[in-house]
């Protein structure tokens, strides 16, 4: 039925008037996405990339350079005369028995430590985070009370128990004193990790006949593949770039490379064809170990920093 009143359209009840669209306005996560991808923030991150990979370049050119060019003028005059670049440093490197030494003793050093680190941590945290014991949870804040601790309070007395083990000076001394210190945050970060894993997944496999063992090699440890990269990018770059333990627990022949290059550094003016690519050795490695890890790393230091 329409009624029809003076100076007014027709209106009909049996309609409903039709629904008006509110106003949408643009989500903020969609202004910041097309914000982060205007030109102007990709020129700045184009900026700071060449500003961080500036020294990398300089000393990869002051590697290829003789020590007579490098005494006459800066590595960018390389870059108007490429004739002085070549690989002859590289070579006498290879030559040199002090420096090959120390590279395979930091190999022999952060590979071990690095691994026993993540396979001793992996096992603490799942037992942290699944398993039932008496004491688990006092135990579990003593490991957390260790990070806290600083690593310079405990270098005399290990030093003192290595000495008396026959440890000091040598490779494994080493490596155990690494493997000693990393573990606390090892533990921490994985445990964190296995923790967020749901229960009923483990229920699950359990239902299903899986042995604690089998479940974590087969199901947690998959699942904790980016907190476990993360965690060997970290141990991996603390070991290699490490010095202070290594002056310390380590003799002449088991230093690593960082202490060889610090005794390097004492003969500067003279042995820069020597030094120059032994750094350049030292620092392309954890580069290399970084980007083939980089795409867990955010994903695995963001879910086990908090729980």
């Amino acid at each position: 039925m329409t009624v029809t009143t003076p100076d007014r359209q027709a209106v009909t009840p049996d309609k409903e008037p039709a629904a008006v669209a509110p106003a949408t306005r643009p989500r903020p996560k969609g202004r910041i996405g097309r914000w982060l991808g205007s030109s102007l923030v990709q020129a700045f991150l184009v900026v700071v990339a060449l500003v961080w990979i500036t020294p990398l370049a300089g000393l990869f050119l002051s590697s290829l350079r003789s020590a007579k060019d490098t005494a006459s003028g800066g590595w960018w005059t390389s870059l108007s005369s490429p004739a002085q670049l070549s690989f002859d440093n590289y070579s006498a490197l290879l030559d040199n028995t002090g420096m090959t030494k120390a590279f395979w003793n930091t190999v022999l050093i952060s590979v071990p430590a690095t691994a026993l680190v993540v396979v001793i941590a992996a096992l603490a945290a799942y037992a942290f985070a699944w398993l039932e014991f008496p004491g688990r949870d006092p135990l579990f804040l003593l490991v957390v009370a260790l990070l806290v601790v600083p690593m310079q309070i405990g270098l005399l007395p290990v030093a003192k128990l290595f000495g008396e083990l026959g440890l000091f000076g040598t490779i494994p001394g080493v490596v155990l004193f690494h493997v000693a210190y990393g573990l606390p945050f090892a533990v921490f970060l994985l445990r964190n990790y296995f923790a967020e894993i749901p229960k009923e997944m483990l229920e699950a496999a359990r239902m299903d006949g899986g042995t604690e063992w089998r479940i974590f090699t087969r199901l947690v440890l998959p699942v904790g593949r980016p907190a476990i990269a993360s965690l060997a990018i970290f141990q991996f770059l603390w070991v290699w770039n490490d010095m202070l333990v290594a002056l310390l627990f380590a003799d002449s022949s088991s230093q690593p490379l960082t202490v060889e290059l610090q005794s390097q550094i004492r003969q500067f003016g003279s042995n820069i064809d020597v030094l120059a690519p032994g750094a350049f050795l030292s620092l392309v490695v954890p580069v290399v170990v970084f980007f083939a890890f980089q795409r867990h790393f955010v994903q695995g230091v963001m879910a086990g920093s908090v729980k």
